[in-house]
């Protein structure tokens, strides 16, 4: 059995799916970008910048299933271009001090023009 997991701390979901879903002990989130949670705006002109918000809004997500980033077990990140992976990796590393497995891929374009998504999978605590 599955539950839906809803925050308005979070950017509400552009499509349809979930923010996250909890399965027995695990949270899965959707792919976060960048969107400002109050405004719906993507936020940051810059990979930091943007890698910042992304991690606060899966903060979020996660925290109103019970998890949290130190609780994750494993993320998938999707850059715009490969060229932000270093700037990228050191705000990453910041919020996912645990360092969960990862995969990290380049894509040709993300949501909203977007240069950065995270998905996380994480136990509840």
């Amino acid at each position: 059995m599955s539950s839906k997991v809803q925050t308005n701390k979070a950017p509400a979901a552009i499509g349809p799916y979930s923010q996250g879903i909890v399965v027995g002990n695990l949270v899965f989130t959707s792919g976060q970008i960048p969107l400002n949670p109050k405004t719906g705006v993507l936020e940051g002109d810059n990979i930091t910048e943007q890698t910042h918000r992304v991690c606060k809004n899966l903060q979020a997500v996660l925290s109103a299933a019970g998890a949290s980033l130190k609780s994750a077990v494993k993320t998938v990140c999707f850059l715009n271009d490969m060229a932000d992976f270093a700037a990228f990796n050191e705000v990453y590393a910041q919020y996912f001090t645990e360092k969960p497995a990862r995969s990290c891929v380049a894509v040709k374009d993300l949501p909203k023009g977007a240069l950065v998504e995270v998905e996380v999978i994480a136990e509840r605590e």
